[in-house]
């Protein structure tokens, strides 16, 4: 299939079903999956097929909204009773992507809210679902420009360190990080991107650098175990990554190699910035020691393709997910501007799902 040109969707609803970009085949094959049930959408979640933390919430919603359609009731008590069982079934995909249940208690809300018939509600939540996926294109965009207020004033052109993927596959379509690059590029602020390849799933390698030859952006793959060796020679002016949950307090939950890379950046004076929408926030958590940390199957490590890289006889341990400490990050930049870490509840929305 022939690739797409920009902007990039990775999720779009489309008549009556939806489409996601299958982001286990980039770069090699850019293809569609089809979505028309609510246990496909999950499936697909729990699989990769749609990724990072405010794309997952979009998908999320629209499975609400998937399997809904699927209820077959006229009463609105069983209707409810099997509208929480489909939420709680997609709760199970990935554990830590906050967004996930953002996106999901928005929904049961807004059904619990509405009045009119059952298939009145249904559209609701349609639209809502939509809704949910316009503003974060548009929150995204503002986490651009607010990144490029941020960013260190010289030299003029900036060369920005990412790690996995926080782009327009990402999220609706324009991205977090790679929104800040984005605006920087844009803006004719940036020079070149360094993309940690992000093991052991790629993302980086795969899919940041997909994202950045669509548009033309100057990008350079850098193994993850470089990144020292490029802040040491001074070709790193700043790193920029997204975050899947942020406790109260700014720890932040992002792929794993993050907080490896947080501490690298300390200690070489570079400034740390983590870009997430305000829904990637955890007011319950005081502290990152509470955010659960999703492990993936060992095979992700000792195999590549079909091709074994370790021994038999020994053990893997595939965390997902790591916490950076909030004393590492300069900081926290948002739809609302950049804040320290510190100043988290400030922006709490008492009349939030948060």
């Amino acid at each position: 299939m022939k690739f797409p040109t920009t902007p990039i969707y990775p999720v779009l609803w489309q008549k009556d079903k939806v489409l996601l970009i299958d982001q286990t085949s980039l770069p090699n094959e850019y293809a569609l999956v089809e979505i028309t049930r609510y246990e496909d959408m999950a499936k697909a979640i729990k699989t990769m097929i749609v990724r990072g933390a405010p794309a997952i919430g979009v998908a999320a919603a629209y499975g609400m909204y998937l399997g809904a359609r699927e209820i077959k009731t006229d009463q609105k008590t069983e209707f409810f009773k099997k509208l929480a069982t489909v939420a709680e079934e997609l709760r199970q995909t990935r554990p830590t992507a906050v967004n996930l249940f953002w996106a999901i208690s928005r929904m049961l809300k807004t059904a619990y809210e509405s009045v009119g018939t059952l298939e009145e509600i249904k559209q609701i939540l349609l639209t809502t679902a939509q809704e949910i996926q316009a503003e974060d294109l548009e929150t995204c965009e503002k986490i651009g420009q607010h990144g490029l207020e941020v960013l260190p004033s010289s030299p003029e052109k900036l060369t920005l360190l990412t790690h996995c993927n926080a782009g327009a596959l990402a999220t609706a379509g324009y991205g977090t990080a790679l929104g800040v690059i984005r605006s920087a590029w844009t803006g004719g602020r940036l020079e070149r991107v360094y993309a940690d390849e992000t093991r052991p799933r790629l993302q980086g390698a795969k899919l940041t650098a997909w994202e950045c030859v669509q548009e033309g952006i100057p990008i350079t793959v850098i193994s993850d175990n470089m990144a020292a060796h490029c802040m040491k020679l001074g070709k790193i002016d700043a790193v920029v990554v997204g975050a899947d949950r942020i406790a109260a307090n700014g720890d932040t939950a992002n792929k794993i190699g993050t907080y490896a890379l947080a501490v690298v950046a300390k200690m070489h004076n570079v400034p740390f910035f983590v870009a997430a929408p305000l829904s990637t926030i955890d007011f319950e958590l005081e502290n990152g020691e509470q955010i659960p940390i999703e492990e993936r199957h060992p095979s992700e490590i000792y195999q590549v393709g079909e091709t074994q890289l370790c021994p038999d006889g020994v053990d893997y341990y595939n965390p997902a997910f790591d916490v950076t400490p909030a004393s590492l990050i300069n900081a926290i930049i948002t739809e609302k501007g950049a804040i320290k870490p510190t100043e988290l509840l400030t922006l709490k929305n008492p009349s939030g799902v948060n």
